[in-house]
């Protein structure tokens, strides 16, 4: 960038993921003029707990706003997500008592789940949630902070999620979006859109509760502290942001009745908008970006995390030629079938202590007949969650896939023709920083809150040819978890004995 273009206004949107961070700056218009990128890992202390430093997350937002600050173009909003929900306890100081506990990968508080289930009673908790109570949800971890490090807890005077840890180091409101709110269960009803005072309190105790914002709301100017440091200049607007998901499908045009955002990304998450709180225990309801808006969510714990793990069993082998190695592979990988409850599993299980599985191998299988059933192993899961959606009554009317996964032609081909669904791709699938950049265009006064940036790269039709083996193959798939369900179990309690 020249510096002839300091006088051009931009947005800026960050995004802590899971595997890295992401910023970037656009025009008024959606034009992409910069962005930057940090790569982190979450750390994994014990089998079912995921953990992330939130001062990596911090200092990877002032070092990326920095470089996009850089190009001389004048900034004018700021919005940050992040992956979510996610539990950051901290003083008033906002110093974090503890790594950050992740979202529903992150496994521990099962004892917690059961405990409140009794307190307010599961059925209840549905009802006034929109959800069955599960690794999700956050009210569970902060009783597990509460029970098991007692010492934490008795110094913690707020909780926040890690996007709202970012908001409240750059603006210093404790406040917390509906997106994140909604997840919090059992603290929030998902029908009225408010807290539930009774719960928050036996919940988080002497915690402070945040305000409840909508992710585009401005909720302060930028501090002169964090101004200094990302070189721009203090007061400008901050929106309260979201969890990553949530802006990503707004930021390609995931806002109509049936909408259904997939988001391949290191877990798959999907998003459908919906006209009204739907309550089915095999699916979350949730709200959305827009003012009063609602979704239904689902979330696998594991996506393009298989992949990458398979990459290393082939001593880091470039993607491209694993990619085109399982192009080369038939639909069906020759007879593999692989179930990626690696991590256990969120949707369409829910089980925290499934475990993967790679059936029908013979001597005969290849690298990429493994790597191309682990791209159809997600699939099935994903055709299983359509089915969950229709279930709980709406229809899928539109699929847009968006996330780095979505990068892999084959992959979103492949989840074409096992679920049938025909897959857009934007032309734009930076993620949800791209959504973040929008919020704060709109935040700013720049942009009207029913701007739309997205056009379409491509529309990805299913292979009828590939239905029938498919068809099959996701039979075999729904089959197989049950029948072994017992030896998952098993060896998982193994497995935490082991580490």
């Amino acid at each position: 960038m020249s510096t002839g273009s300091a006088a051009r206004i931009g947005f800026v949107g960050v995004d802590i993921g899971t595997s890295s961070s992401k910023a970037v700056l656009t025009d008024g218009d959606g034009r992409v003029l910069a962005t930057a990128r940090r790569d982190h890992q979450v750390t994994m202390p014990r089998p079912g707990w995921f953990e992330f430093d939130a001062e990596t997350a911090w200092s990877e937002t002032v070092s990326m706003v920095n470089e996009l600050a850089a190009t001389g173009i004048d900034i004018g909003g700021l919005t940050v997500s992040a992956m979510g929900p996610c539990v950051v306890v901290t003083g008033e100081d906002l110093v974090p008592l503890r790594p950050t506990i992740l979202y529903g990968v992150d496994t521990r508080a099962s004892a917690e789940i059961v405990a409140l289930e009794e307190e307010f009673g599961a059925d209840e908790i549905l009802r006034l949630s929109g959800k069955v109570l599960s690794s999700q949800a956050t009210g569970p971890k902060l009783r597990w902070i509460a029970r098991q490090e007692p010492d934490i807890w008795a110094r913690s005077t707020r909780w926040h999620s890690l996007s709202s840890w970012i908001v409240a180091r750059l603006t210093g409101a404790h406040v917390l979006d509906h997106t994140n709110a909604s997840q919090a269960d059992p603290l929030y009803d998902v029908t009225t859109q408010t807290w539930l005072p009774d719960q928050v309190k036996a919940v988080t105790e002497h915690l402070a509760v945040p305000d409840l914002v909508w992710p585009g709301e401005v909720v302060g100017g930028l501090l002169p502290e964090p101004a200094e440091a990302m070189n721009v200049r203090p007061g400008l607007p901050v929106c309260a942001g979201a969890v990553d998901a949530w802006v990503e499908g707004h930021s390609v045009g995931v806002r109509h009745r049936g909408d259904v955002m997939a988001m391949y990304g290191t877990t798959m998450f999907l998003t459908q908008i919906v006209d009204r709180s739907l309550t089915d225990p095999s699916i979350w309801s949730t709200a959305g970006v827009e003012p009063g808006s609602r979704t239904l969510a689902a979330g696998m714990s594991t996506s393009g995390s298989v992949t990458a793990w398979l990459q290393r069993l082939f001593g880091e082998a470039p993607y491209e030629d694993l990619i085109a190695e399982a192009a080369a592979s038939p639909p069906g990988a020759r007879g593999l079938l692989l179930l990626p409850y690696f991590a256990g599993e969120r949707s369409p299980i829910f089980d925290p202590d499934a475990r993967g599985v790679i059936s029908g191998l013979t001597l005969r299988h290849t690298r990429g007949d493994l790597f191309r059933a682990g791209y159809e192993g997600i699939g099935y899961g994903i055709g299983q969650i359509f089915g969950l959606l229709e279930d709980a009554g709406e229809p899928v009317q539109r699929v847009v896939a968006v996330g780095g996964g979505a990068q892999s032609r084959l992959w979103v081909q492949i989840v074409a023709d096992v679920t049938g669904h025909v897959q857009t791709v934007p032309e734009v699938t930076i993620g949800a920083a791209y959504g973040d950049a929008l919020l704060s265009a709109v935040g700013a006064g720049a942009a009207d809150p029913a701007t739309d940036w997205t056009q379409v790269r491509e529309i990805i039709e299913p292979d009828p040819e590939h239905r029938a083996r498919y068809v099959e193959l996701a039979r075999i798939q729904a089959e197989a978890y049950p029948a072994l369900k017992a030896q998952m179990h098993a060896l998982a309690r193994i497995q935490h004995d082991c580490w």
